[in-house]
C-alpha cells in the first residue's frame, strides 16, 4: 500500500512525531512517499517529491511553466486531471484558482498512491479534491494552529476538507472536539493519538543549586500562548521581593510587544527571550529548572509539557485546550483556570479590524 504524507517542507530533525510515523509505517510494510514544497536538509528517510517552484518576481516565466505543468499532466495522468477540474468545477472554483490549484498538486496529482494524509488541515486547502482525483483515501491530522487560531480569520476554511475528508487524527480529545464545532460530521472516522516523548531521554537529573528560583516556558511567542500574562504574574513576584529568573525560549511575531512589556514592568533582570534553540538546549534549560510554566490560552496537546514532566519539574499549565489531558492536576503538575479562548477570539478579531481601519486612514 502507498501512503502519501502531505506537508509544507521535510520534517526536520527535532521533529520527531513525523519522523517517527514515516519509520513506522515503512517497518510496518508500506511504501512512503512524502509530499513537499521544500526539502531543506536532504531529507531521505523516504521518497521526496516537491511542488513545482512558484516564480512571484516574473508573470510571464510563471505562465510558461504552469502550461509545461499542465501539459505534462493531460499527457500522463489525464484521467486525474480531468476529474479534479470537474471535483474544482462542482465546487464553484473559478478557472483561475482551479489552474492555480492544478499547478501546486501536480506533483500529487501524477502519482499513484492508496492514501493521502495531509499532517496538517491548513495544508489541505486548496487541496481538497486531489485524493478523490487519483483514486485515493484522504487523511488529515488536526493539531492546535490549525483549529485554534486558523480559522479565527478565514471562515469555514474546512467545509470543503470535512465534506471529501476519510479519516481523522486528532492529537488529543479536545482537538477532535474542535473540529465538530468547526463543522467535522460526527459520522466521520477517526483516531486519536496523543503526541508522546522518549523518557529514556527526559531523566530528572536536575542539578538543585542551579535550579533554584529558575523558572521556564518554551512556546511559540504568540499570542495564544499567554506569555503577556505569564509575564505580569511575574511582576507581582518581584513586588513580594522574591529573586527569580524567567526564560522564555522560543521565537514568534509576539517578540517586540513581549520585549517592550518585560521593559515597562522593569524585569529586564529577571525575564529573559533567549530565542529559538535546539532540541538538545532545550533539554539543557529543563536540567537547570525549578518550575515549568504553560499558561497558554489554549494547546492541540503540548510536547513541553511533556519533556517537562519527565524530567520531575513542577509543572504550572492553564486549562487550556487539551493541557487537561496532558498533566494529571495535584499528581504531575497543576492546571489552573485561564480566560475562555472566544474572549480572546474577540479581541483578535477587534484588534484586526481596527488595525485594517487604521492603516486604510493613512
Amino acid at each position: 500500500m502507498k501512503v502519501g504524507l502531505v506537508l509544507s517542507k521535510t520534517p526536520a530533525y527535532s521533529e520527531t512525531f513525523f519522523l517517527t510515523k514515516i519509520k513506522g509505517l515503512k517497518v510496518s510494510g508500506f511504501e512512503v512517499i512524502l509530499f513537499a514544497q521544500r526539502n531543506d536538509n536532504d531529507f531521505s528517510l523516504c521518497d521526496v517529491r516537491l511542488a513545482p517552484v512558484v516564480n512571484k518576481r516574473n508573470k510571464l516565466i510563471q505562465l510558461l511553466k504552469v502550461l509545461v505543468v499542465l501539459i505534462e499532466l493531460v499527457i500522463k495522468s489525464p484521467k486525474p486531471f480531468f476529474k479534479f477540474i470537474a471535483l474544482e468545477k462542482s465546487a464553484n472554483r473559478s478557472l483561475h484558482q482551479i489552474v492555480k490549484n492544478l499547478y501546486n498538486n501536480s506533483h500529487i496529482l501524477k502519482s499513484d498512491l492508496d492514501w493521502v494524509h495531509f499532517g496538517f488541515a491548513t495544508m489541505a486547502i486548496q487541496s481538497e479534491h486531489v485524493a478523490k482525483a487519483i483514486g485515493a483515501k484522504m487523511g488529515v491530522s488536526f493539531r492546535g494552529f490549525d483549529l485554534d487560531v486558523y480559522p479565527l480569520s478565514h471562515a469555514n476554511c474546512y467545509e470543503l476538507l470535512f465534506k471529501h475528508v476519510g479519516k481523522v487524527h486528532a492529537i488529543s480529545d479536545y482537538m477532535l472536539q474542535q473540529g465538530y464545532k468547526l463543522g467535522l460530521s460526527k459520522s466521520k472516522a477517526f483516531k486519536i493519538i496523543t503526541p508522546a516523548i522518549n523518557i529514556s531521554t527526559f531523566k530528572n537529573e536536575n542539578d538543585p543549586a542551579l535550579m533554584l528560583n529558575s523558572i521556564l516556558t518554551v512556546a511559540r511567542l504568540h499570542w495564544i500562548k499567554g506569555l503577556k500574562d505569564t509575564i505580569k504574574a511575574m511582576a507581582l513576584l518581584k513586588q513580594k521581593g522574591i529573586d527569580f529568573k524567567y526564560i522564555i525560549v522560543g521565537e514568534g511575531s509576539e517578540y517586540n510587544n513581549l520585549v517592550e512589556l518585560i521593559i515597562t514592568l522593569q524585569l529586564t533582570n529577571h525575564v529573559f527571550l533567549v530565542g529559538k534553540k535546539s532540541h538538545d538546549e532545550v533539554i539543557n534549560y529543563l536540567k537547570n529548572t525549578q518550575m515549568y510554566i504553560q499558561y497558554s490560552e489554549s494547546e492541540g496537546f503540548c510536547n513541553a509539557v511533556l519533556e517537562a514532566q519527565a524530567m520531575g519539574l513542577l509543572c504550572v499549565v492553564s486549562d487550556g485546550g487539551a493541557l487537561p489531558e496532558n498533566v494529571l492536576h495535584e499528581k504531575t503538575g497543576w492546571i489552573f483556570i485561564v480566560h475562555h479562548l472566544y474572549i480572546k477570539m474577540v479581541k483578535y478579531e477587534i484588534d484586526r479590524i481596527n488595525k485594517k481601519i487604521f492603516c486604510n486612514t493613512q
